[in-house]
């Protein structure tokens, strides 16, 4: 079977080296040319991870000329992924695009319109899609074995330091748009889009960073209310990032999120606790779904309608007009 042949665009999102590094897990599905990185600040300061080793870097002009080349790894700076992705489809090439989609949603809804006039697999890095407990829990909502859903509360929440609430302050909403953006997305696979969302960012102002480090946002559904807490400050976050939803017949709660994931159930009519554990690889069943679209053994379960409604809703959890 052919390797998809690969260049990696970008050096700077937080998702760069893991996300390169799952693809080289894989070399007979996998063949990754190169990378592109136009600034050299940024090749300096991330270059040297071990993700990126032997491979050669190449300029855009370089990536473009070639006929070669099916897909791309956009990895790069957040606020400029959406337009090097746009370069990637404009030239005929499928794109993996790590989230969220930028500030611009026109941009954006254009980036997806193009994908799918090209036929062209877009798909977005949100990872959380393919942990075996988002997994189960949304056959569960599917099925209505919950009931009806009447609220999901979701934390997903980090102690940064004081570099890193600083760096946040580039973004609008800062941590809502930074990671808030994975509740958001496992919320809307539940339950749709919401009717309203209202958006409540802060500063701790801790060591003087002004940054949006402490976030907020309620999700308004016609039969009950979703929240969205994201922390820049809450020591041990990580291992309380969760997700619990609530429904007329039952209740899930994934605690926490990964390493390892853990999910509680109870349903009404026994009143019984049952527990799973689960360890997945992060990234793997993401990478390999990517790869089956881009080979046409699949169609990507994920549509622009639906991506850009993630991106509306992100974007109105930070705060912005749309």
């Amino acid at each position: 079977m052919k390797r998809i042949r690969t260049v990696h665009f970008g050096l700077a999102h937080d998702h760069s080296a893991v996300t390169l590094e799952c693809a080289r897990k894989y070399p007979d599905i996998f063949e990754v040319v190169g990378i592109v990185e136009p600034d050299e600040e940024t090749r300096r300061i991330f270059g040297n991870q071990t993700a990126y080793r032997g491979l050669p870097y190449m300029t855009e002009e370089e990536l473009f000329n070639r006929d070669d080349i099916d897909a791309v790894f956009c990895e790069g700076y957040e606020l400029h992924s959406v337009s090097d992705a746009q370069k990637c489809v404009d030239h005929g090439l499928h794109v993996h695009l790590d989230k969220p989609g930028g500030i611009d949603l026109n941009a954006f809804g254009k980036l997806l319109g193009d994908a799918d006039r090209k036929g062209l697999t877009l798909q977005m890095g949100y990872m959380y899609r393919y942990n075996p407990a988002m997994e189960y829990t949304l056959a569960r909502v599917k099925n209505g074995d919950l009931g009806r859903i009447t609220g999901i509360d979701g934390s997903f929440s980090i102690c940064h330091n004081s570099t890193k609430r600083t760096w946040l302050g580039q973004f609008p909403g800062g941590m809502m748009f930074y990671i808030g953006c994975h509740s958001i997305d496992m919320i809307l696979l539940l339950m749709g889009a919401p009717v309203n969302v209202t958006a409540i960012n802060r500063s701790s102002d801790w060591n003087n960073e002004s940054s949006m480090d402490s976030s907020f946002a309620v999700l308004d559904y016609p039969h009950g209310v979703c929240s969205v807490r994201v922390n820049a400050t809450e020591v041990n976050g990580q291992s309380r990032r969760h997700l619990l939803v609530c429904g007329t017949e039952g209740t899930i709660e994934i605690q926490p999120l990964e390493n390892p994931t853990q999910l509680r159930e109870v349903f009404a009519k026994d009143m019984k606790t049952n527990f799973s554990e689960y360890t997945p690889p992060r990234y793997d069943k993401m990478m390999l779904e990517f790869a089956a679209c881009v080979r046409g053994e699949k169609q990507n379960p994920y549509t622009s309608e639906y991506e850009l409604i993630v991106q509306k809703t992100v974007l109105q959890a930070c705060g912005m007009e749309i």
